[in-house]
């Protein structure tokens, strides 16, 4: 039998993206699994696939930022499997422009989503799985939180984006330590993916009613859209591959998962920290590619 054997995955954005795949990837590995997503067609959709692939589904949807809807996740995945041993917080949306023409319902739909989604995931699902590690020393969890390489670096006019998923990395590398003070048999991972083709870019059609912002975008906003779509779609990386990164992580104890472990794309990461070390002011993210600062400089003045 393989690792992930009839163990159970509990996997939040399942109904598209990494989500999907990382669903596909736990059936053919005999895993059961939990499918949660905000959308329920393409939910009901994607567990009809993956029910045909043989594995036992338990579709659920439900909005992450919502604590009592994660809460009751997490009993309908103890009612129906019992305790899970793969939990990934992946459930994310997109926002883009200056930082401070984010209005409050910008921030409360962000940071609702990418930080506490993810927050609700890590308090309700950790106590369950170390307690089902007390009961069986063959227990093995892993907790996988999607963060992105905007949680490492700040690029400009992704300001909201940029909080949130540095405050992922952040819970992510506590949650690894504190795991470590208490257990060897749970153990926290962090996705930092560069630009992998998925539905981020459109991520208003999941963004609900009350959160909606009445006003037309601002040029800032605008920009980021139309530049997102593009990095995303010409992303060269799958999200089958990535998926694939997430479970080699897993069963190899590597706590960070990158999509594209380059100079390409690391290299802004070395860039900032170095920035820190130094005390030297920011560098230009744009110093290699002036064409796109100039871009992004137009479209701002509309």
């Amino acid at each position: 039998m393989g690792y992930f054997t009839g163990r159970t995955a509990v996997i939040t954005g399942a109904g598209s993206g990494f989500g999907l795949e990382a669903s596909r990837i736990a059936a053919r590995e005999g895993m059961n699994v939990v499918m949660a997503d905000v959308m329920p067609e393409p939910l009901a959709k994607a567990a009809a696939e993956i029910e045909a692939l043989g594995a036992q589904v338990l579709p659920f949807q439900l909005d992450i930022s919502l604590a009592e809807r994660v809460q009751a996740l997490a009993d309908a995945t103890v009612a129906r499997f019992g305790a899970p041993h793969f939990v990934f917080n992946n459930a994310g949306v997109g926002l883009g422009g200056l930082i401070w023409e984010h209005s409050v319902r910008d921030w409360d739909w962000i940071v609702g989503v990418n930080l506490m989604g993810v927050a609700h995931g890590v308090r309700v699902f950790t106590p369950l799985m170390l307690e089902a590690a007390k009961h069986d020393p063959g227990y093995r969890g892993h907790i996988v939180n999607t963060a992105s390489m905007a949680g490492l670096v700040n690029m400009p006019n992704q300001g909201a984006y940029n909080v949130t998923k540095h405050a992922v990395v952040s819970i992510s590398e506590t949650l690894y330590q504190d795991l470590a003070l208490v257990s060897q048999q749970v153990r926290a991972h962090v996705l930092c993916p560069y630009f992998v083709p998925t539905g981020i870019a459109h991520s208003e059609r999941a963004r609900p009613g009350a959160m909606r912002e009445e006003a037309a975008p601002t040029p800032s906003q605008r920009a980021a859209q139309l530049m997102s779509e593009k990095a995303v779609s010409s992303g060269k990386v799958s999200a089958a591959d990535v998926a694939q990164f997430v479970f080699d992580a897993m069963e190899s104890g590597r706590f960070y998962i990158f999509s594209h472990p380059n100079e390409r794309a690391l290299g802004p990461v070395g860039v900032r920290g170095d920035d820190i070390v130094k005390m030297r002011n920011p560098t230009d993210p744009f110093a290699h590619r002036p064409d796109l600062a100039a871009r992004l400089r137009e479209a701002l003045e509309g």
